[in-house]
Formats: structure tokens, C-alpha cells, sequence
């Protein structure tokens, strides 16, 4: 195979371009190249379907059921586990150049690029192929998942002979159970996805198919089907075929010297768990009909308008560093890609760009997705909030088996049962309530939405509220305590009083008592009286926060400081991440630390903490922290930040930034670090813009490492659409759209309205130099 052009992401500012062929790559472009609208997701694999990496066509929530192993069970242990399922792909179409099978693996690419554009929402593909007996080619194609169609994706196709007449035959297929290389030693796992699909329906007419399908053991159905536009010469032909599991249209054309073979392939998805094959079967032919109807061309404008809008109301402009601003950018369309339509569903920590984690949603999505959607795209962030409500009647059996109050939210799921086998985190991670708690009030401070708090989030608050209210208990100094649980930190499991848990469990607490107060009838409803909120306010004052005065640090959880401290120096670089090469015993008895724990505390609840504390606990902690985990480079770069480390904080902020595109974790194959990309944007608006919006006071205390010349954003507070612009002695604050704010810049208040408002930025704060464990320390940037 000979390759021309140099291989590798070309920066570009609104686009992610590879040039050149290497099929070595293809696990981590498919994934970095994938396309979703947060219902359906499709890799970015080429149209050939082989070579490939890792095929995947996904539909949000749909997945198949399995027993979870266990050598030795115990009560309370979830008993299934959900796997998300490669449906029918559609985007499959081949391609003979007289009587050869294009295949990148044979013949020459003298030309082959691929554009993932950010403002067209499409993948673009350019390939000038030559093949064995020497007949050239050159092959446009461009695809999108829409997102104001919901259920349509569709393939603009193509082919142009590049020396003389040529006989081509092209085949567009629908292909289900689509074999794909073991990912799993589980053989549980490996046989829910051998053939996970069952038929239950094939048919096709003139240029159209559908096939439709069910699970073995969820009994979820689904229907996908296609539909064409074809620009053919007088002498071409054309024949249609469906199989149980394959469905097929041929096209063969002589096409002239000068002249183009073109197709557009239209496709649609449905699934139910309730609806029947016939219903679904309708649902598709209507979107595609539909699809046909507005056509490729409006397709493309609607695809452009929707992220014009999401780009006016988001954006994130960065000058100084051109690599970091495209993938910054890069970071804010997948993670729009994720949560934009899924509206029902979850919002996947892999979204739909591959398998990884077995498609489930974590506490990842509350904690570092909805933030970001909540000022930008507040409408995805509330629907992904009603998908945690509609699973309240799980959360809250799920409570009462554990023996407790309130609800008690999984820590990994797909549908709202909790499907980890690993019980430290799936029994004991009771942090996730307060996660969603904590993403409720910011919502509803973000936006005022009074219909959402009425239907939804009033509910959610107090039943997080009752679990801690029967989980923690009052000693006998009057504290409250929560014992033997989980925090973020998975190397430290089964602990009392985390930190990180008592302090979110304590907002939730009070921030339930307060929406009752604002909502008395409908806290009436739901049960609650005047001595149970009382009892929340009391729970909430008298929180156990445990510190250590002697070291002058607080400790992530109780004894956490005297335990014996990780031997980093003799942690040979290889052995990372740990808990793949050590006990989980030898690890929960140390001080060390996976991700952000104590210091996600600082920055979520950063009320909690007086500045001085803030400096002393992030140089304790960021000695013991070893980032096994994608979710800790862009918190330890918003607290960097704040006490004044701004080159580390902006090394931290580039590893967020590129964890997938330089593939720092190597597992980008199995999709994106959806909650990484969005600590991205986290770690601009709260780490060098210093947002924050403790109890709905919306506050700045901006300041930018000497790299950047420029940080610029803009997002959304109660319907008010305002713009920062950060410069290295001043930022400047404009109202785009809405009405004025009360906002503050570095604790002096002010009102942003029609007039922009330009503040000096202060001195960062004096820090003593900080060290990380031996051997982890970021990869400086400039």
C-alpha cells in the first residue's frame, strides 16, 4: 500500500482534518471521527466497511441484558448487567471499480483525507484511489446524524473516473449482526454481542429497505431502514434484496470520462421497548420518507443553522494556542453530540462514539457534562435531569434494599438499574444522589425553569435529601456523620465522612429544605412537613468535614492523612494505571489517589473551603494524585487556577483537552472521554475565567497564563446570553442578549447591562511550589 501526504490531525481552528492513509489509526479516528446526535451514533468507519477498527451504529438506551459475574454473591449485589448494542449499519456502501472491491488495504491512495467539520455538523471524506490493474478513481462523500431530525442520518456519495469510461457497481447495504473482534474476556459479555439481534421483519421496494429486529434477553425491538437518491446514466441498473439480516441495493453504471456516479443514502432508526415491530416498522418509513422530502441540500442548511445557534451561545475562543483552540472546540461538538437529542435517555460517558464501559451513563454526566450544558444548551441539560427523574421509582426501590431512605441512583446504568459488580462503587458510591441533587439546583438557578422544579426537580431534591437523612446519623458531639462510602476516589473505598460526599449530601440537604419552602404545596404532596425539613437543616449544619490540624489540610475522608503514603518512586511507569497492576486492598490503605476527590470539593464547593485552605489542600493532595482517571486533569486545572498555579493549571487543561486526540489513555478505540471533554470547557469557564455559581450568585475572578494573549467565552444565566473576554491585565463582560445581571469580578460586584464593563485582573495569589507523585507530572505545555 503506498501512502502519500504526512499522517496525523492537521490544527485547524473549526475543523479535525487527517490527511493521509494509516489503517493503523483507524481504532482512534473512528471514534474522534464518529458522528450522533445524542439519539443515534455512528463510528467514524469507512464507507466500505472494511478495513475497520471497531464498527459501531448505537441508538441511545438501546442495549442487552446479562447476568453479572460473581464468585461469590452476596445480598444487595445487582444481579444484570447492560451492554449496549452495535445495531444495523447503515453506512455501509461498497464500491467495484471494474470488477475490484475498493479496499484501502490494496492498490494505492495517491490522495486520502478526512474533515470532521465543526460548524457543518458532517464528516467529509476525500479518497483519489488507483486500484491493482491501475483503473483511478476519485471518491466524495459526506455524511451527518441530524440534529433536527432526530431519527435520520444520511450519505452523500460520489464517484468520479479519473482516467477514461469506467464500469462501476456500487452496494448500498443495511447489515445487522455485524461480526465484530472480541473486546472482552467475559464470556458473559462476548455472548450477550454474538448475534444480539433476532429478526422479525425484512422488506424492500424500488430504492428502499427496512429490516427490524429484537433483543434475546431485554426484549427491546428496533427497525432501521434506507432510502436513496441516485443520479444515474441511461444504462444503468439497479436491483434491490433483503435477507434476515442484510439488505441491499446494486447499482451498476458505465459512467463516462467527466461524469459522476452520485448517491445519497438516507437512513432512519426507531427503537421501543413497548411499541410492536408493524408500529416501528411505520416510524421509519415516515422519518425516511420525511428525509426524503426535505433532502440532502436542507438537510445540510438545518445541520448548519443548528450549530451556528449552539456556537453563538457556546463558543470558546482561545489566542496563543492553536492546537489547544481546536481542541477546545473539538471538545464542545462531541460533547453537543452527546447530549443534544437524546432527550429521554441517558447521556452515555462514552456517548454513542463507541462501546466502552458497556454504554453506560455514570455520575460523570451530572457532575462534568450538564455544567457545561447547562449554560450553553440548557434544554439538553434539563432532559437529561427528567431522565434521572423518570428512573426515580428504581432509585428509590434500590434504597429500600439497601435498607435505606430517599433514592439511592446507580453508579453505572443504562436504563436506571444499577449494573456494577464491583460493590464498593455500586452499593457504596452513594455520592451520585447528591451529584444529581447538586445538578438540579443548578439548573433551576440557571435558569429559573419553575414548570421543570414543579415536575421534576422539587421530587429529586428530596429524595436525595432522604437518603442521607437515613444513611448518616448524629454521634454524640451532635455530628453528623456518613460512614462506609465511596467518594470519587475509587482508591479509597468503604471510608467515613469523604469529604467530597458530606459536603455535596450537605447543599443537597439544605437546597431541598429551601426549594420546599418555595414549593409548600408541592413539598405537601410529596410528604414533606415543616419537622422533616427542619431535621434536613439541622443534618446539613452539623456535618462531620474532617481536618487535620496538625498537617493544617482537611482530610479526604476520616484518617485518610495517617495512613502510610504510596511508594511513587518504586512504581515502575508501566504499572499505571494502579489498579491494574496492584490489589484494591494494598491501594484503599495508602495515601494515594486516582482522581480528584478532596479537590473536586474545593471547586463544587468551594463556599466551604477560605482561601488559605484551598492553597494548603491542593499542594497536599496534588502530591498523591496520580490521574488513572480522565475525569481529575481538568478539575486539578480549575483549583491550579484559583490558587495561583497558572502553567500548571494550563498544562492540565491541555491533557484534558487532548486525552482523546492524542489518545493519553490508549483507549480511545472504545470511544470518547465525554465527561474529559467536557471538563474542557470547564477548565476555561471556571478554571481561567474563575466562574462560579455557588447558590446562584454567578461570579468571575478571571486570570490567563502568560501562553495565551486571549481567553474569550460565552454562555447563558436566566435567559441572559453574555460574553467574558479575558486578557492578561483586563477582562471585559458584554450582555449579548436578555436582560441586565448581577454578577462580581473577583468578590466586587456589579451589573452587566447594555454597557460593556471592563475590570483590571489582581495579582494570582502567592502559592509555595507544588509537587506531583514521582513520574506523573503533566506534560509541560509551551
Amino acid at each position: 500500500m503506498s501512502m502519500a501526504d504526512d499522517k496525523g490531525y492537521e490544527i485547524s481552528p473549526w475543523q479535525l482534518r487527517w490527511r493521509g492513509l494509516d489503517l493503523q489509526a483507524l481504532h482512534a479516528t473512528e471514534s474522534t471521527f464518529a458522528l450522533s446526535n445524542g439519539h443515534i451514533g455512528i463510528r467514524g468507519t469507512f464507507e466500505e466497511g472494511e478495513p475497520r477498527g471497531l464498527p459501531g451504529t448505537y441508538l441511545n438506551g438501546f442495549y442487552e441484558q446479562r447476568p453479572l459475574p460473581y464468585a461469590e454473591a452476596g445480598y444487595g449485589y445487582p444481579e444484570d448487567g447492560q451492554t449496549v448494542v452495535n445495531v444495523t449499519d447503515g453506512s455501509i456502501i461498497r464500491l467495484l471499480v471494474q470488477d475490484e472491491p475498493l479496499d484501502m488495504r490494496y492498490g494505492s491512495a495517491t490522495h486520502h483525507e478526512r474533515v470532521l467539520d465543526f460548524r457543518s455538523g458532517t464528516l467529509r471524506r476525500t479518497t483519489e484511489w488507483t486500484s491493482p490493474t491501475g483503473r483511478r478513481v476519485r471518491i466524495h462523500s459526506e455524511r451527518l446524524v441530524s440534529f433536527t431530525s432526530r431519527a435520520v442520518a444520511a450519505i452523500h456519495y460520489e464517484v468520479e473516473p479519473l482516467d477514461g469510461d469506467i464500469e462501476l457497481v456500487l452496494q448500498s447495504d443495511l447489515l445487522a449482526n455485524e461480526p465484530i473482534p472480541a473486546r472482552t474476556d467475559d464470556p458473559r459479555v462476548a455472548a450477550a454481542l454474538d448475534n444480539p439481534l433476532v429478526s422479525d421483519f425484512a422488506a424492500a421496494h424500488d430504492f428502499r429497505a427496512v429490516l427490524a429486529h429484537h433483543t434475546r434477553s431485554s426484549g427491546l425491538r428496533m427497525a432501521a431502514g434506507m432510502d436513496h437518491e441516485i443520479d444515474l446514466p441511461a444504462n444503468a441498473r439497479c436491483g434491490i434484496e433483503t435477507e434476515e439480516d442484510l439488505a441491499r441495493l446494486t447499482v451498476a453504471a458505465d459512467v463516462p470520462s467527466g461524469q459522476r456516479l452520485r448517491v445519497t443514502k438516507y437512513l432512519a432508526y426507531g427503537w421501543s421497548a413497548r411499541r410492536s415491530t408493524p408500529a416501528l416498522r411505520g416510524q421509519v418509513e415516515g422519518a425516511l420518507a420525511g428525509a426524503l422530502e426535505t433532502g440532502w441540500d436542507e438537510l445540510l442548511r438545518r445541520q448548519r443553522e443548528y450549530l451556528d445557534d449552539f456556537w453563538e451561545t457556546a463558543d470558546v475562543e482561545i489566542d496563543g494556542d492553536a492546537e489547544l483552540q481546536q481542541a477546545v472546540r473539538f471538545a464542545l461538538f462531541h460533547v453537543l453530540q452527546a447530549g443534544a437529542r437524546g432527550e429521554s435517555r441517558a447521556i452515555p460517558a462514552k456517548g454513542l462514539t463507541g462501546p466502552g464501559y458497556d454504554g453506560h451513563a455514570f455520575w460523570d454526566t451530572e457532575t462534568f457534562v450538564l455544567p457545561l450544558l447547562t449554560y450553553t444548551v440548557p434544554d439538553s441539560a434539563r432532559d437529561a435531569l427528567r431522565w434521572r427523574h423518570s428512573t426515580l421509582d428504581k432509585a428509590k426501590r434500590r434504597a429500600l434494599q439497601l435498607g435505606q431512605g430517599g433514592a439511592v441512583f446507580p453508579w453505572r446504568s443504562i436504563t436506571g438499574d444499577e449494573c456494577s459488580g464491583y460493590w464498593p462503587a455500586g452499593t457504596a458510591a452513594f455520592h451520585v444522589g447528591a451529584d444529581v441533587a447538586v445538578a438540579t439546583s443548578r439548573y433551576l438557578a440557571a435558569t429559573h425553569d419553575a414548570e421543570f422544579e414543579d415536575e421534576c426537580g422539587l421530587e429529586l431534591l428530596v429524595e436525595t435529601a432522604r437518603l442521607w437523612a437515613t444513611l448518616g446519623h448524629h454521634n454524640s458531639r451532635g455530628e453528623f456523620r456518613i460512614d462506609g462510602v465511596t467518594g470519587p476516589d475509587e482508591y479509597t473505598a468503604i471510608a467515613d465522612n469523604n469529604v467530597f460526599t458530606n459536603l455535596m449530601a450537605q447543599k443537597n440537604l439544605r437546597d431541598a429544605a429551601t426549594a420546599c419552602e418555595r414549593r409548600p404545596a408541592k413539598a405537601r404532596e410529596l410528604g414533606v412537613d415543616d419537622e422533616e425539613a427542619a431535621r434536613w437543616r439541622d443534618s446539613a449544619e452539623h456535618m462531620r468535614i474532617p481536618y487535620d490540624a496538625a498537617l493544617g489540610v482537611h482530610q479526604q475522608s476520616e484518617g485518610f492523612t495517617h495512613h502510610d503514603e504510596w511508594d511513587f518512586e518504586g512504581t515502575p511507569p508501566e504499572h499505571y494505571p494502579l489498579l491494574l497492576h496492584y490489589p484494591y486492598f494494598d491501594l484503599y490503605r495508602k495515601q494515594v489517589v486516582k482522581q480528584a476527590d478532596l479537590v473536586l470539593a474545593m471547586y463544587l464547593r468551594g463556599d466551604a473551603f477560605t482561601p488559605e485552605q484551598k492553597i494548603a489542600n491542593f499542594a497536599y493532595y496534588e502530591a498523591l494524585t496520580v490521574r488513572d482517571s480522565s475525569l481529575s486533569a481538568c478539575v486539578q486545572a480549575v483549583m491550579a487556577a484559583e490558587v495561583g498555579h497558572l502553567q500548571l493549571a494550563y498544562d492540565y487543561l491541555a491533557e484534558a483537552a487532548l486525552t482523546d486526540l492524542h489518545d493519553l489513555h490508549a483507549n480511545v478505540e472504545n470511544g470518547l472521554h465525554i465527561a474529559s471533554l467536557a471538563g474542557t470547557w470547564t477548565a476555561c469557564v471556571a478554571g481561567f475565567g474563575g466562574m462560579r455559581d455557588h447558590d446562584g450568585d454567578v461570579t468571575f475572578a478571571p486570570r490567563i497564563p502568560p501562553q495565551l494573549t486571549r481567553l474569550s467565552f460565552r454562555m447563558t444565566v436566566r435567559g441572559s446570553a453574555i460574553h467574558v473576554d479575558v486578557r492578561p491585565l483586563v477582562a471585559t463582560y458584554r450582555l449579548i442578549s436578555g436582560e441586565p445581571l448581577q454578577l462580581a469580578h473577583h468578590g466586587s460586584t456589579f451589573t452587566l447591562d447594555a454597557s460593556p464593563v471592563t475590570k483590571p485582573i489582581p495579582t494570582a495569589p502567592d502559592s509555595p511550589a507544588v509537587r506531583q507523585p514521582y513520574g506523573r507530572a503533566p506534560v509541560r505545555r509551551g
